[in-house]
């Protein structure tokens, strides 16, 4: 069994003028909610083997701090190729991770991440698929499981969604 999860990163500052898309840092909410999304992944034994991480600021920023509680800490790797990239080169970055690794997460941006999300998906609970479908927010946490034994043999409509999170979800159940 392989397990993937594909979390977007968290709110970031507006572009500022003459700046980067590249370059934006995450906003104090954004910095907050991936603490609190790395605390839920932390609980709920979650932590995958390996984070394969969009090289921009306000990624890199989201998986610093999610990954902060998790034991052991995972192997981290920039990939320039998951920013600003559709779902069919997020695909091909998923099918070419390592075999050893059985979970994986993918720290990006949409709208790839959220095609991805929905391209993979072919089972699982039925209304949590439905919000899925509607959208995956800032620090959106979609967790995919899959019947084989290497990425390789990734395809469409081959995995079952185990569960979909986000901070507001989090706040909404805690109260």
């Amino acid at each position: 069994m392989r397990r993937l999860l594909l979390f977007r990163h968290s709110k970031a500052e507006k572009l500022q003028p003459g700046g980067r898309d590249f370059d934006r840092p995450l906003a104090e909410r954004g910095r907050s909610d991936a603490a609190r999304m790395g605390v839920y992944l932390a609980r709920h034994d979650l932590a995958p083997e390996r984070a394969l991480v969009s090289p921009a600021a306000r990624t890199a920023q989201t998986w610093a701090l999610a990954a902060a509680p998790l034991r052991p800490a995972p192997e981290i790797n920039s990939d320039q190729r998951i920013y600003d990239a559709s779902a069919g080169t997020l695909f091909e970055v998923v099918r070419s991770a390592p075999a050893a690794a059985k979970s994986i997460v993918v720290v990006g941006h949409n709208p790839g991440l959220h095609e991805l999300a929905i391209m993979l998906i072919a089972s699982g609970d039925v209304e949590i698929r439905e919000r899925l479908r509607e959208e995956l927010p800032t620090s959106g946490l979609a967790i995919i499981d899959f019947a084989f034994d290497g990425w390789s043999k990734l395809h469409a409509r081959s995995g079952r969604l185990d569960r979909f999170v986000s901070p507001r979800a989090l706040e909404s159940a805690s109260n």
